[in-house]
């Protein structure tokens, strides 16, 4: 009882008046509704005392019209107080139409202040009620009318005769109810103008301070509005730029881009997002040479179906790409200095080696004449010197190979000859090219091959470079007496070459370096084993060039297992070539496939 007299003298709760600070459409509206029903009780208030003498006269309508404000006064405040917003509207739109329909069945005439006050009606919900069922509203309103028509017929009548004051108190409750709806209105529209003034002093602080430039042209491209923030970015005052300001600070050579971009922005309703060049003046140094900053432009059109103008009005959006450019720049330029050094770099390993082959086939084809005795007998340290310099001169030839070989790769100037072969026929002319390397240092070459092998499309001949320079390198970090292992198989559409041994092995950082040119996984002057670390960058790109893989699997002290996997059907291989099998009968059964089980515990025993 105390809240309910706590809202009627309109001293509300602390948690009332935090929802009814700041001046929100939602929390007007609440207020409204309950400074409405604070009005309805009181005209009741007021009127009560003349409705109860005339009640005691007789009259009975003036006693049910200020009852019903009464009730419905104290009811929406109630409602209102426990938060019940919806109800309380309602509340008193039924309680407006309520009092039109006892008005109107008073009067027999159709035309009276009770058809005025139920018009009131529809009104008042769609001010104060925010559900879909205001609606309602205007169905009471259309059974108000028909029962006012009724009434005018005679078939519907107050069970007291009509009074002469009683036109006075309809018009005076029409007086009330009309107030009513227009401090409704008045205070909502207030409200709503507050809030909408709020929302744009929002949206204004936020594109003034916004750290991109915004400017609005209208539909004949005048400029609108510049915001504060171009005045940073073309260091000059906003209003410079109005007119052809905007125009005249951008370069020559980039006005049409602009211009094409602005026109389909404005005309054929177009986002566009342009880069030109636009003068950055220093407000500091006014003689100083003007600054050129690269300007991304995102012209928008604000696209009014209902505006007769066949053009548009356009928001443009303005930031400094200055920096993206100039890091653009900077790539460019470090790419193809990049490119520069490889070329340089692959043009010297080629005249390089095309100049150290010439003297070393002499030095090689001479010291094998003496080795051999075509020039005469030699003395024993003259033999072994003479052999010394036949080896070395091989090492060196080796050496320009694989140089050139590198350089070809890297140059893309590699060509394969791609041609169907047996995979088992790359085995013994490659094992007889490493034969005297594997019995130097008593390590025994072993094959696992099974029955049948798929033809593959490759170069052969880099194929046998492939499996000669896994096989060197296999040797050559094998411990002696070691074993190195070389096994082909199918893997689905792609053939399995892998040369396994059991040496030194590597690290993972080693590992994932594979395939690196000059790369060594002992490097500096006192490793042990020789060779230019050219051999596996040499296979990676060839396998590459075959569109294969190259993989390997090592661990320190246990050795290393190199497997290259390329496409049966060549660099070009087609998946639907591979993968499907078409049977040609389906009268006998599947046969299981055999198990590959026996053969991996074999290998592993």
């Amino acid at each position: 009882m105390r809240s309910l007299l706590d809202s009627l003298l309109g001293r509300g709760t602390s948690a009332d008046q935090g929802r009814a600070g700041g001046g929100r459409p939602e929390t007007l509206r609440r207020r409204t509704l309950a400074a409405n029903a604070r009005i309805m009780v009181s005209a009741s208030g007021i009127a009560m005392p003349a409705a109860l003498y005339g009640l005691l006269q007789g009259a009975l309508m003036p006693f049910v019209i200020v009852t019903i404000g009464a009730a419905a006064g104290f009811g929406t405040l109630a409602l209102h107080h426990r938060g019940q917003y919806e109800r309380a509207a309602f509340g008193q739109v039924y309680a407006t139409l309520l009092i039109g329909l006892v008005l109107t069945i008073v009067d027999p005439q159709i035309v009276d202040f009770g058809l005025a006050i139920a018009l009131l009606g529809p009104v008042q919900a769609s001010l104060l009620a925010r559900s879909p069922a205001k609606k309602r509203s205007w169905v009471l309103l259309l059974a108000i009318v028909g029962i006012g028509c009724l009434g005018a017929l005679g078939l519907v009548e107050w069970p007291e005769p009509a009074r002469a004051a009683y036109g006075l108190v309809a018009a005076a409750a029409f007086v009330v109810i009309a107030l009513i709806v227009g401090y409704t209105a008045n205070r909502l529209n207030s409200a709503f103008a507050v809030y909408e003034r709020g929302q744009m002093n929002a949206y204004r602080h936020l594109v003034e301070n916004v750290q991109d430039a915004v400017m609005r042209f209208a539909a004949d491209g005048g400029v609108l509005f510049t915001s504060k923030s171009a005045e940073k970015l073309f260091g000059c005052h906003r209003y410079e730029l109005s007119g052809s300001g905007l125009l005249e600070r951008i370069h020559v050579l980039d006005r049409p881009t602009y211009m094409t971009a602005f026109s389909e922005a404005n005309h054929d309703g177009k986002a566009r997002t342009v880069e030109v060049r636009m003068r950055r003046d220093d407000p500091a140094e006014p003689a100083r040479v003007p600054q050129f900053l690269w300007i991304e432009v995102a012209l928008t059109p604000v696209i009014d179906a209902e505006a007769d103008e066949a053009r548009n009005e356009v928001v443009a959006l303005l930031r400094d790409v200055t920096e993206r450019h100039r890091q653009d720049i900077e790539m460019r330029e470090a790419r193809r200095a990049a490119e520069d050094a490889s070329n340089a770099k692959s043009r010297f390993l080629a005249t390089i080696g095309h100049e150290l082959r010439t003297p070393l086939n002499a030095i090689v084809g001479f010291s094998e004449m003496m080795t051999s005795g075509v020039v005469g007998e030699l003395s024993p340290a003259h033999r072994e010197y003479a052999d010394i310099i036949h080896r070395s001169g091989h090492h060196l030839l080796d050496v320009v190979k694989m140089l050139l070989d590198m350089s070809r790769l890297e140059a893309g100037k590699f060509e394969l000859t791609s041609e169907p072969f047996e995979p088992a026929a790359l085995i013994e002319p490659c094992f007889k090219m490493v034969e005297a390397m594997a019995r130097e240092r008593q390590v025994t070459l072993v094959t696992d091959l099974p029955r049948l092998l798929p033809t593959i499309t490759a170069d052969e001949r880099a194929c046998r470079q492939v499996l000669i320079n896994l096989l060197s390198n296999a040797i050559k970090f094998s411990h002696e007496k070691g074993v190195v292992t070389v096994a082909i198989k199918r893997q689905g559409s792609l053939l399995n070459i892998s040369v396994a041994d059991r040496g030194i092995g590597m690290d993972h950082d080693a590992v994932s370096r594979i395939g690196e040119p000059f790369f060594q996984a002992q490097d500096g002057l006192a490793r042990r084993y020789e060779g230019t670390g050219l051999g596996l960058s040499i296979v990676k790109g060839l396998v590459d060039l075959h569109q294969g893989t190259l993989r390997a699997t090592s661990s320190p002290g246990e050795g290393t297992t190199m497997t290259v996997l390329l496409p049966l059907n060549g660099p070009a291989t087609k998946t639907a070539e591979t993968h499907a099998v078409t049977a040609l009968t389906t009268r006998e059964p599947a046969v299981a496939p055999k198990s590959e089980w026996p053969d991996e515990k074999r290998r592993a025993l």
